[in-house]
């Protein structure tokens, strides 16, 4: 199975490396992407995780071959259907320049058969509002890509101040030392961490009540680097631009075709080379647009589930809201990325 966009702890997500590992192979998903929000530090500990395995248990040789998977699916048990020649892939399991990295479960997965790439999710904005754009396959030494990570980690603490200081004075909420602590230990701090602290004060009901009616109130403030500066790092690294959830998120207010095809025109101008047209959240009817307006544009077709761990109820491997499967040839980008 497939899945191009899942969070770790390293950002939003609820799992670390090594619990998501885990919970990969209970879902059966041998090709994916760690996708955090606005750091890579998730995507290269899952690369140096299956490196240090790979070299431990395997011939270095036998899994740097390609491989032929004919018809891996997401989002469903049928049997797969696939052509070969869009099929083809190897393992992107090298060694990375990263230090540690969870440990493998014994039986977790047969790494001759795991398609890992590293990914990143940057929260942006255009003239024409908010985006989220994907990452795949950077070189994560690449200096205009850290620098595009730098300014948006800068914003996002940015951002997290001027939200502790709305909640003081909105409702008189003052976190306490330990808890800064731990907040501004977070490698991509944003509203769910603050939710987390919130909830086990007895403040809302739950995560999305206090994000909606407790914490997004703070002031307006510039907390997203710009589209282009993020899609120029992601080139730059070597990587392919995806715009994600392009309807719009979990929770976010859906686009009207209008409002889509200005930023899709905007976002092509800026160098996007791809749409994520399968999304856990969208029905067959907004697949099959995102779909047609990929290849209209000459466009990759990706797909991911925005998987979160217990932070969402979205399953991994979703990659649509009505049950059926996705066939590796459907999801065109995994042509360029193996």
């Amino acid at each position: 199975m497939i899945d191009l966009h899942m969070h770790t702890s390293a950002s939003d997500g609820s799992d670390s490396v090594g619990e998501l590992l885990t919970n990969l192979q209970k879902a059966s998903i041998d090709t994916f992407a760690v996708t955090d929000h606005d750091t890579i530090d998730g995507a290269v500990e899952m690369e140096t995780a299956l490196a240090k395995e790979a070299s431990a248990n395997f011939p270095v040789d036998s899994i740097a071959k390609a491989r032929t998977a004919s018809g891996t699916v997401s989002g469903g048990t049928a049997e797969a259907r696939g052509s070969a020649d869009a099929a083809v892939g190897r393992s992107d399991i090298r060694p990375d320049s990263g230090s540690g990295g969870a440990a493998i479960p014994q039986s977790a997965m047969n790494l001759h058969d795991i398609r890992y790439v590293k990914g990143v999710e940057f929260s942006c904005l255009t003239p024409l509002g908010k985006c989220h754009l994907l990452g795949y396959r950077y070189d994560a030494g690449d200096p205009e890509l850290l620098a595009a990570l730098k300014e948006g980690a800068d914003l996002r603490r940015a951002k997290l101040e001027d939200r502790l200081v709305y909640l003081q004075k909105t409702y008189q909420v003052t976190f306490t030392e330990e808890e800064l602590a731990w907040l501004h230990s977070q490698k991509s701090p944003g509203k769910p961490h603050i939710a987390d602290l919130l909830l086990k004060r007895g403040i809302g009901e739950n995560r999305n009540d206090v994000i909606q009616n407790y914490i997004r109130g703070t002031k307006k403030s510039a907390d997203r680097i710009s589209a282009q500066t993020a899609i120029s790092g992601i080139l730059h690294a070597g990587g392919i631009p995806v715009w994600a959830h392009p309807l719009g998120g979990e929770g976010e207010k859906l686009l009207s075709e209008a409002q889509f095809e200005s930023q899709l025109l905007y976002l092509i101008g800026c160098g996007i080379k791809g749409l994520e047209c399968h999304y856990s959240r969208y029905n067959e009817e907004q697949v099959t647009f995102l779909r047609a307006q990929a290849q209209k544009h000459g466009l990759l077709i990706s797909g991911g589930s925005d998987y979160h761990g217990s932070r969402k109820t979205i399953a991994l491997g979703t990659l649509n809201a009505y049950g059926a499967p996705v066939y590796e040839e459907q999801l065109t980008i995994l042509r360029q990325l193996w």
